[in-house]
């Protein structure tokens, strides 16, 4: 999250820092600049910092169906539409990278789902989950930070989101079973570990 656009400064050179010490670090940006119901929530000016600077300099983006929209201007409906913007964005980015949509609503999804979809050099995949009745913050933040784990340990992108669902879905689960809006990470620390439930990755 960008407080205002002059913070890309600090995180680009950080990310730049980083590189230079260790050619083979990642940078995993999750662009944050709002969501369907809310549209933009960030100021003026933090949109065209991400799409301009951050996505450049990134290997890994993980962005929700609506900031994918806005940082390519592309219409996001169907999953053809995800994929092509998805594409838009690895074109744009560093060598080989890598970008993974969350909150994929789109005319394929089937009711009573929600999805995630990845592409990357070997393609694109995806995910489903079943959808629970809760809204919380934070789980975009959750999500980038499994799904970097889970890339850095196997190297493979469709197994990454696989198992970043699986542990999202077991962590939204036990926090609506809490009864309470604060994600469970504590609480349903095991679900990062040994997801209760598990789903596959399905090429596109």
């Amino acid at each position: 999250y960008l407080g205002n656009p002059a913070v890309a400064d600090a995180v680009l050179d950080a990310a730049a820092r980083v590189r230079e010490a260790n050619p083979a670090a990642l940078y995993c940006c999750d662009p944050v600049i709002g969501d369907t119901r809310p549209g933009i929530y960030v100021q003026p000016g933090v949109l065209i910092a991400l799409r301009d600077r951050a996505v450049p300099a990134a290997d890994i983006l993980t962005p929700n169906q609506f900031e994918v929209a806005a940082l390519t201007g592309l219409p996001v409906t169907t999953l053809d539409d995800a994929i092509a913007a998805a594409g838009m964005l690895r074109h744009r980015m560093r060598p080989g990278g890598t970008v993974l949509i969350t909150s994929l609503q789109v005319a394929e999804t089937e009711p009573g789902t929600n999805g995630m979809l990845v592409v990357d050099q070997t393609g694109a995949s995806r995910v489903t989950t079943p959808h629970l009745p809760i809204e919380v913050n934070g789980a975009g933040d959750v999500t980038a930070a499994l799904f970097l784990l889970h890339l850095l340990r196997t190297r493979n992108a469709p197994s990454a989101m696989a198992a970043t669902a699986a542990s999202l879905h077991g962590l939204l689960r036990r926090t609506l079973e809490a009864g309470q809006r604060e994600l469970a990470i504590v609480a349903a620390q095991d679900e990062f570990v040994a997801p209760t439930q598990t789903f596959s990755a399905i090429p596109c």
